[in-house]
């Protein structure tokens, strides 16, 4: 091969490498509302719906989304059966021994919800001899564990969140910690949260909980970091985050520190 044919190859390995994509397939698990669930009719809704459909077109993307469990998406992002994980995932240095993400977009405090009075509090002492219930592959059940489990509290982790709450209401569990405003729409707001609430204030621990919520891409996936990244600025400089948070969590800020 000629100096000359080397160079343009190379060119032209650089201009194809630097396409692009034009469709993106988002993973998430669809039974945590407000962030992702479906409908009466089927369809999938919720702030990371909408917050992606904003998102693609920002980007110019064409979008499409994959269901799985919670404690599968980094697996099934890892093995290409979706692009980005977009299913309200915290960024944090655990996870990102095992994949990339975008910057931040969003942050929600974590708190527990259990019987309105209980005498409970949101500590190892408050919570000794109780049992808590957990979504499978959270950051809440981390910090459960970590903070809780080690001091005679039970932790019980469930594969989507609609089975720990049954399981609050027929009695099986104690308290379920949550992101404030999964509990708060996905349980207290309805009829069968009549008699419940938060306990205590939010946790706290930034090594578990993280840095905020942002998309989980696979490692080295500089392009497609890129064009989200871009496409996160423009909705947050144009009001579409803030007017999402409106909507889906009323008095909660969801700003990123």
């Amino acid at each position: 091969m000629t100096l000359r044919a080397l160079v343009v190859g190379m060119g032209l390995l650089c201009t194809f490498s630097s396409f692009a994509a034009t469709e993106l397939r988002y993973g998430l698990e669809a039974e945590y509302p407000p962030f992702e669930s479906r409908n009466a009719s089927g369809e999938l809704e919720g702030f990371d719906v909408d917050l992606g459909k904003a998102i693609c077109k920002a980007a110019s993307l064409k979008c499409s989304w994959v269901e799985t469990s919670f404690d599968a998406l980094i697996p099934g992002l890892m093995a290409k059966k979706f692009d980005a994980i977009n299913s309200a995932m915290n960024i944090t240095e655990q996870r990102r021994k095992s994949i990339d993400f975008t910057q931040p977009v969003y942050r929600i405090p974590s708190q527990l919800v259990g019987k309105a009075g209980a005498a409970m509090e949101a500590t190892p002492e408050g919570l000794k001899g109780k049992t808590i219930g957990v979504l499978q592959g959270s950051i809440q059940e981390t910090y459960a564990k970590e903070h809780w489990e080690k001091h005679g509290v039970t932790v019980v982790s469930y594969k989507d969140q609609n089975m720990a709450w049954g399981d609050l209401l027929n009695g099986r569990i104690d308290a379920s910690l949550v992101m404030s405003a999964a509990g708060q729409a996905g349980f207290l707001s309805k009829p069968q949260g009549k008699g419940f609430g938060f306990i205590g204030k939010p946790v706290s621990d930034d090594t578990i909980l993280g840095s905020g919520i942002g998309f989980g891409l696979r490692k080295g996936d500089e392009a497609t970091r890129q064009q989200l990244d871009a496409a996160i600025e423009k909705v947050r400089a144009d009001g579409t985050i803030d007017a999402l948070a409106k909507k889906y969590f009323p008095g909660i800020d969801v700003s990123v520190k």
